[in-house]
This record gives C-alpha cells, sequence and structure tokens, in this order.
C-alpha cells in the first residue's frame, strides 16, 4: 500500500494544486481533521519534493521540480525524449523545464501521456500553469492542435491568481493562427503563448 506522502505526490500530479483540506477530504474524509496532511505537506516541503504557496487567500500545496520524482520520467524515456529529432510534446515540455528552472521557477511537468496540467509553475506567490502540443505531421494537424490546446487551457482557467499560457514549436503555421486569434479573445482570456525552436530557443509572446 502507498504512504501517505506517496499518495499526496500522486494527487498533486494529477490535480496540479491543492489546499490542505482538499487534499484531506480526498485522501482522508470530508470534515476529518487535517492537522496530519498539514504536518506530512511539510515535510514533503523540507524534502523539495512539493512547494508550499500562498493563492487567493489559501496556502496550495504544488510539486516542485519533476527531476525529483522518477515515476513519471524513467531514464528510459529520457534517452528516447533527448533522441527524437522532431518538435514533440516532450520535447517541448523539456526546453520549457530548463528554461522555467533557469528564470527561477519551481516546475512540476506531466510527461508523456500522464493527465492533469502539462506544465505548473511556481515561482514565491505566482503560478504560471503552461498547455503544450508537439509539431504534428500535416497542416490540417496543427490547425486541430491549435484549436485544442485553447479549449484545454480555457479549461484550467479556476484559479483568477495564475497565468495561463500555451506552447507550441516556432513554426510558420503556428504563428500565422496565433496572429489570426482576434485581439480581443486574447485580452478578455488573458492568455499568452511561448513558441520553442529546435535549439531551446523560447519566445514570450502576449
Amino acid at each position: 500500500m502507498a504512504s501517505m506522502k506517496e499518495r499526496i505526490i500522486e494527487l498533486l500530479r494529477e490535480n496540479g494544486s491543492l489546499s490542505d483540506r482538499e487534499i484531506t477530504n480526498i485522501l482522508v474524509g470530508k470534515g476529518a481533521v487535517q492537522q496530519p496532511i498539514n504536518q506530512t505537506c511539510r515535510d514533503l516541503e523540507s524534502q523539495g519534493i512539493i512547494v508550499r504557496s500562498k493563492m487567493d487567500g489559501r496556502i496550495k500545496n504544488f510539486l516542485a521540480n519533476t527531476r525529483l520524482e522518477p515515476i513519471d520520467k524513467p531514464r528510459e524515456k529520457m534517452s528516447v525524449i533527448e533522441n527524437d529529432p522532431t518538435l514533440s510534446e516532450d520535447i517541448l515540455k523539456k526546453h520549457l523545464e530548463s528554461w522555467l528552472i533557469q528564470n527561477g521557477w519551481k516546475v512540476q511537468v506531466a510527461w508523456g501521456h500522464s493527465q492533469g496540467i502539462d506544465i505548473c509553475a511556481v515561482q514565491d506567490s505566482k503560478r504560471w500553469v503552461i498547455e503544450v502540443k508537439g509539431e504534428g505531421s500535416r497542416q490540417p494537424m496543427r490547425v486541430n492542435y491549435f484549436l485544442a490546446i485553447l479549449g484545454e487551457t480555457l479549461q484550467r482557467m479556476n484559479d483568477p491568481e495564475s497565468d495561463y499560457s500555451i506552447a507550441l514549436p516556432d513554426l510558420q503555421q503556428f504563428r500565422n493562427l496565433w496572429e489570426q486569434l482576434p485581439a480581443l479573445a486574447k485580452q478578455r482570456t488573458g492568455i499568452s503563448i511561448l513558441f520553442v525552436d529546435r535549439s531551446g530557443r523560447i519566445i514570450h509572446s502576449k
């Protein structure tokens, strides 16, 4: 049977961020005393596995850099990622993870077909949610990817204090699709875009 720490880690991997109360309700039961969960989360924070940050008036728990969590990213998968010549989704996530860490963010990445937010980054009281799509093999597929990623991002928008972005390969077709998106839509949703090229260079556009 998984330990409470392992269950909390798995829960945060699936949900992105949760308060001690929310974790208690899910793992122990609604109305249960939350002090044991609070202590376990503090222990995980002291080990560098999670980050506890105040969001919307509550302390929320986020997974820290996923390099601390080999369950989702075994060495075999990393070898495949590093040898992949295409701008696949995991290649983009790898470049974004490195870039975010270099800029002082704590990063959680959902590798491969893992459920949940693709990238959740935390820095002090700031939270950044990023959904990612790879390059696709055909132009019609890229249009579908673009529409899908916008829809997925809108569905993630449940925290008014967080920033939300989409990340796509730096290809002319994706640039054109972004330019064609009405300025009012970008303004109302607040969604920005991260273009990632094959060398790992990242351009953040709002």
